[in-house]
């Protein structure tokens, strides 16, 4: 006869599948609610302090943490010594542990962290010993115990029981199983108890959302996780989408990168993503007003790019999408009307996420190598004190797109030069080995903007992501109407910049903040 423990917090068809194994002559072992459940189910089972001759104390704390359990799992079948052993101390033994887990996952998406360390009872309560205990004692045993943690396993379970086709390769699955199970529940426990920056020792829940059709390319494969929290419940892979065929690796680094810069403006702003760069962004009255700036900025690039609103989309902001090949479309929401006319195109991705993007506090973000990881602050700073670095100050047209372009040098890969006018890029640079190279690329993307902007009430402006280690960019920038800079400064050549600026009756400030990003 073959037994069964069975001690699940989620009960989902843990009757049905108990039934199966009574079917089976199997005989089950269960704990305190799970046995009242099964018992009410007319299914038979002996509870765990019948088993161990202990009841369950400290209010549930413990009550499979025992030998004639534990001894049950563990002992090697075919192994004499253990076998007298169990017999000696009249242990009976386990064939299969069914075992899912407190919930703590759900019980912090509840209760977020707590800034000053007061971790509330509620979450110390769903931290699971007796459970992660069983699953780990059973996968270790894989050989000789089935371990089973997830529901969706029961039926595929039941089959092979019954077609006796359970072998050792099924029972080393569910094995390893159980043991990234518990490496997650265990990652999740010390992120959240964890208020140290930088730890000795880190690990990063990761759970699978879905597959992809591919990665970067078509012969990579690629599957999108999420880190198991939904505390911040503003970012793109919690967004749903409305339509459009599966989304892919590149999709959702392209829309990661627009929903966030997006979301640095308040006013409507509209941003459009190529190859992870924005190739165009505004601000506008409207939001149709801002995609029709940010177009125009760049619209050769535009073609099969991601773009991101802040605001609604209406039905004639759709009417202007509709006239270009887009990839993905993201937005806090679309009109009917809209949504009529965007869903004509079958391929188009529409994204909706009703929650304006925020960024968590002290986020610490983590960048692959080859076995290995980086680690690092989020660049959240957008700037320290503005410092007036030449002898003529910015008019409060130039500060206003100053401020405007800073903000998105900050979301362009280095080297990055932003042109600006208003509040609308009219050229950008960017990834360029040379910073007078990213200057020439933005300048030439100029040329073919179309604007009717007035340009002595939008003066032409240019924003660095990094100092000017020569005079170059300064003098180039003068030559295509630049009358503004703003740029990080602290390079030992500041003054060769700064006398080039002033012969040019340009005004420069400086941010005290860099903004490289590779």
């Amino acid at each position: 006869m073959s037994t069964a423990l069975i001690s699940v917090s989620d009960k989902t068809g843990i009757v049905e599948f108990a039934k199966e194994l009574k079917n089976l002559g199997w005989d089950i072992i269960s704990s305190g609610g799970t046995a009242k459940i099964l018992k009410e189910n007319s299914i038979d089972c002996k509870e765990i302090s019948e088993v161990t001759g202990f009841p369950e104390i400290l209010d549930g704390r413990v009550k499979t943490l025992n030998s004639k359990i534990h001894g049950g799992i563990l002992a090697i079948r075919n192994k004499n010594e253990h076998i007298k052993q169990l017999q000696k101390h009249n242990i009976g033994a386990i064939d299969m542990v069914v075992v899912n887990l407190y919930p703590f996952e759900e019980t912090i998406n509840k209760i977020p962290k707590p800034e000053d360390k007061k971790i509330a009872q509620d979450v110390i309560e769903n931290i699971d010993i007796g459970g992660v205990a069983l699953l780990r004692a059973a996968a270790k045993n894989y050989k000789d115990v089935m371990v089973i943690c997830d529901s969706k396993d029961y039926s595929a379970i039941v089959d092979n029981l019954k077609s006796k086709s359970v072998n050792e390769d099924l029972k080393l699955n569910l094995a390893a199983k159980a043991f990234r199970h518990t490496a997650y529940y265990d990652s999740l426990i010390s992120n959240y108890l964890t208020y140290e920056k930088f730890p000795t020792h880190v690990s990063i829940p990761l759970k699978k959302l879905s597959g992809l059709r591919y990665g970067e390319n078509p012969h990579q494969e690629a599957a999108l996780y999420s880190n198991g929290t939904e505390t911040n419940k503003s970012i793109v892979i919690s967004a749903k989408q409305i339509h459009g065929k599966e989304l892919s690796y590149n999709n959702y680094l392209d829309l990661e990168s627009a929903w966030r810069l997006v979301h640095e403006f308040d006013a409507p702003a509209c941003a459009i993503i190529k190859h992870n760069n924005p190739c165009g962004c505004a601000e506008g009255i409207y939001i149709k007003d801002a995609y029709l700036k940010a177009l125009s900025c760049d619209p050769i690039s535009a073609f099969g790019g991601i773009i991101a609103f802040n605001k609604f989309v209406e039905e004639d902001t759709a009417e202007e999408i509709s006239k270009l090949f887009v990839e993905c479309v993201i937005a806090q929401g679309y009109s009917k009307n809209a949504l009529d006319i965007l869903t004509r195109k079958k391929n188009i991705r529409l994204l909706v996420q009703e929650i304006p993007y925020k960024e968590d506090k002290n986020i610490v973000e983590y960048r692959m190598m080859s076995y290995g990881m980086l680690a690092q602050d989020r660049d959240n700073l957008l700037s320290a004190e503005i410092k007036l670095m030449t002898r003529r100050q910015p008019t409060k047209e130039e500060n206003d797109s100053l401020n405007f372009a800073w903000k998105i040098a900050k979301h362009v890969k280095s080297n990055a030069i932003i042109l600006a006018r208003g509040r609308q890029t009219v050229g950008i640079g960017a990834g360029q080995m040379s910073r007078i190279d990213s200057l020439k690329i933005a300048v030439e993307k100029m040329k073919d903007v179309n604007h009717t902007l007035d340009e002595k009430k939008f003066p032409l402006v240019l924003a660095s992501d990094a100092f000017f280690p020569f005079s170059d960019v300064v003098e180039e920038s003068a030559k295509a109407g630049v009358t503004a800079i703003i740029q990080p400064g602290g390079s030992i050549k500041d003054e060769d910049s700064v006398k080039a600026a002033d012969d040019r009756n340009i005004a420069m400030v400086a941010t005290g903040i860099r903004h490289f990003k590779h």
